[in-house]
């Protein structure tokens, strides 16, 4: 039946149950102890079946199991009626806080994510309200990432497409000449556009973990240097010293394409937060069944605030609206990481103060890497 679907059904049929079970014990009691117990007591009053006659006694034995029956009977209507009113009562101090919540999703359903759900009393309640309010903070930053998104895909469409714009209204008119300098230009702006949609591309298969692999052995720290050294000129312009790991091979199964364009994101950010005369040092080693390598730089660091959303999506830390990039290379990046099996994580003192990026992998079982600092 439907009916005992609804929690103020719920609570007073086991409201009644109790009250059954109550009165089913009292009943016992009535029936066959409470008799006995009344002809004691009688006895110590001198009023036994001597005294007062055996018929007398019968009728006083009825009389009395009667009443205490009619009490026990008034005193399980009460009871009902009780129960009914405290399920009542019960169902409907639940059934608001339960009702607000079911509001505030339903709103949120509709695209209202900023809505939020007062904290009751009852703690088992007060813990869901925190939760559906903890998912619609959650929601909320992501709309707002998303318009951001919208926006800033927008401002890097609109750059190369009015730059390409310009140069073909100029080459239409007669204003530009047909030159190679030309076409460059207008070459450049479309490697633009084609970067932006690898990119989003890139982070739609890091998001739905679809990256498709090509595993092969190689050593990790080999894809890193190789994956420096395809930098140093970027470093030596910016006087930047890059610091190589040095020590044994450390053989995993990779992509190993996918993990130097890991290797490359990392190091591109360091890169673009250490200003001219810092460094960016690579160190690898073991621990465990994993191999890892950290790239550590003596950059302005990355705030706490920031340290725990930095591999979020479109997220770019404070004070960093104008620093260059999108804000989704380590989002890419860890997202390749974990399709292996590893991970990225981050640490920093504090600003001013450097950040390290570890990058840690699932290493290669048949062979025994031996971590470059224990052999030291």
């Amino acid at each position: 039946m439907r009916v005992f679907n609804r929690l103020r059904a719920r609570l007073f049929f086991s409201y009644l149950l109790v009250i059954a079970i109550g009165a089913l014990a009292m009943l016992v009691v009535v029936t066959f102890l409470a008799p006995s117990f009344f002809q004691v007591h009688l006895q110590r009053m001198g009023h036994g079946p001597a005294a007062i006659g055996a018929a007398m006694l019968a009728e006083v034995e009825e009389g009395f199991s009667s009443s205490v029956m009619a009490a026990l009977l008034i005193g399980v209507g009460v009871a009902i009626i009780g129960a009914g009113l405290m399920a009542a009562f019960v169902g409907r101090r639940l059934l608001r806080p339960l009702e607000e919540v079911r509001e505030a999703t339903r709103k949120m359903a509709g695209g209202d994510y900023r809505q939020r759900v007062p904290l009751p009393a009852e703690a088992e309640l007060a813990a869901l309200a925190t939760d559906v309010n903890t998912l619609g903070e959650a929601l909320d930053q992501t709309e707002r990432r998303r318009v951001q998104l919208i926006g800033e895909v927008a401002h890097e469409l609109r750059t190369p497409l009015t730059t390409i714009e310009g140069y073909m209204e100029g080459l239409i008119d007669g204003v530009l000449p047909s030159s190679e300098e030309t076409f460059g230009a207008i070459a450049e702006e479309a490697s633009r556009l084609k970067r932006l949609a690898d990119d989003l591309s890139a982070l739609s298969q890091a998001e739905e973990g679809a990256h498709p692999l090509e595993l092969r052995e190689a050593d990790l720290t080999e894809l890193a240097t190789q994956a420096a050294e395809r930098l140093r000129p970027q470093f030596e312009y910016k006087g930047v010293a890059l610091r190589l790991p040095e020590g044994p091979p450390l053989p995993v199964r990779v992509d190993p394409d996918r993990i130097s364009q890991v290797f490359t994101n990392i190091l591109g950010n360091a890169l673009t937060h250490t200003p001219s005369g810092g460094a960016v040092s690579i160190e690898a080693g073991t621990e465990g069944d994993m191999v890892w390598v950290d790239i550590t730089d003596t950059g302005r660091g990355i705030p706490a605030e920031d340290l725990a959303r930095i591999f979020e999506r479109f997220y770019r830390g404070t004070g960093e609206q104008t620093s260059p990039g999108r804000g989704i290379g380590l989002t890419i990046a860890r997202g390749i990481a974990r399709a292996h099996g590893g991970d990225i994580n981050a640490t920093s003192s504090g600003l001013e103060q450097g950040a390290t990026f570890r990058v840690t992998l699932p290493a290669l079982r048949n062979h025994g890497a031996q971590n470059p600092k224990e052999s030291a």
